[in-house]
């Protein structure tokens, strides 16, 4: 598939040209910025390091009605199911969290709201030319311009866009928009390569993982577990904001004779989370959340799925309100074996 290029100068005209197709891309909200769906006149916010809420709520949302229903009454009213889409300015690691997460919704139950979304979306990543000083993608499989779990990479070439359409979905995407694309030339697509082969050599931080899968259990009982979750304070934003979290609560919620079931995101570093009806709670304290945490990510993850559960974001490091740093953690669980 060939590359093409977009200038920037018609980013408009682009969204434009995609039609009544939804797209969603990075946009500002207040101080948070998040992919949400784009207004006639809104283009995406493409400068930037990474969004602060992850691509994830757009296949796996936040808040969601499973099915509504009344009172006394024995039909159901599923929500009617969602029209294509297209997901523009995706990090690769955050594609790739998409990824990873597949096998977990796809597992011995397909979930079919998860997954109608997944397919009925286009993903277009963006290559990401300066990582964040907390990144760590590449000691995880991952890389700045990874084409993982992608349908097309975009790489900035100051005032144009690279656009490689890496599968049918995203070819078939850019061909809407032909009349207000370029073709690439060699030029274009060796300043993006070495543009990548740059950015991969700026991943500042980094962790060995090897032996870690393995080896954490032999950890259950060590000290280290208490002296990484003393100055926890609960707050959940590290599963809220990785990409690859996806716990997940269901309740019903009745108004008069109407009433809804639906799901929402939770988090295993909530108290709540494993409290039993009988008052027992098996992790009473931070201290078993947390060691949770790290051994479904980097143990248990591995032993189902074949892979670890993080990219190498950066985000829970970036917004951890006590400066908690899971590559801290890693490097003492690598000293403990």
């Amino acid at each position: 598939m060939d590359s093409m290029i977009l200038s920037k100068e018609k980013m408009k005209d682009f969204v434009a040209a995609l039609g009544q197709q939804k797209l969603y891309a990075p946009q500002k909200e207040g101080e948070t910025l998040r992919f949400s769906l784009l207004g006639e006149e809104d283009v995406p916010e493409l400068d930037f390091s990474n969004t602060t809420v992850p691509p994830k709520d757009v296949v796996f949302p936040q808040t969601e009605t499973l099915y509504q229903y009344e009172l006394g009454g024995t039909d159901m009213k599923e929500p009617e199911g969602g029209e294509e889409g297209a997901v523009m300015g995706i990090r690769p690691c955050d594609a790739r969290a998409m990824s990873i997460v597949d096998s977990l919704f796809s597992w011995d139950v397909d979930d079919p709201y998860y997954l109608e979304r997944r397919s009925g979306n286009t993903f277009i990543g963006l290559a990401c030319l300066e990582p964040c000083v907390n990144c760590f993608c590449t000691s995880l499989g991952g890389a700045p311009a990874s084409t993982e779990g992608l349908d097309a990479l975009m790489t900035d070439l100051e005032d144009k866009y690279l656009v490689k359409p890496l599968t049918e979905k995203g070819e078939k995407l850019f061909q809407k928009a032909a009349d207000v694309l370029e073709k690439a030339t060699e030029e274009d697509v060796a300043s993006a390569e070495k543009l990548h082969e740059e950015a991969a050599a700026k991943v500042a931080r980094n962790v060995d993982t090897q032996g870690i899968p393995e080896k954490l259990p032999e950890l259950w009982e060590a000290d280290l577990w208490k002296d990484v979750s003393n100055s926890c304070l609960g707050c959940g934003i590290c599963t809220y904001l990785c990409p690859t979290c996806h716990c997940f609560d269901i309740q019903d919620e009745v108004e008069g004779f109407e009433g809804r079931r639906c799901r929402m995101w939770d988090s295993c570093m909530f108290g709540e989370y494993t409290l039993h009806a009988s008052g027992h709670n098996p992790r009473p304290s931070r201290r078993e959340r947390t060691r949770n945490r790290i051994n479904h990510k980097y143990s248990y993850y591995v032993d189902k799925f074949g892979t670890i559960a993080c990219v190498g974001c950066g985000r829970c490091i970036d917004f951890c309100p006590v400066n908690i740093d899971i590559l801290n953690i890693l490097t003492q669980v690598k000293e403990a074996l």
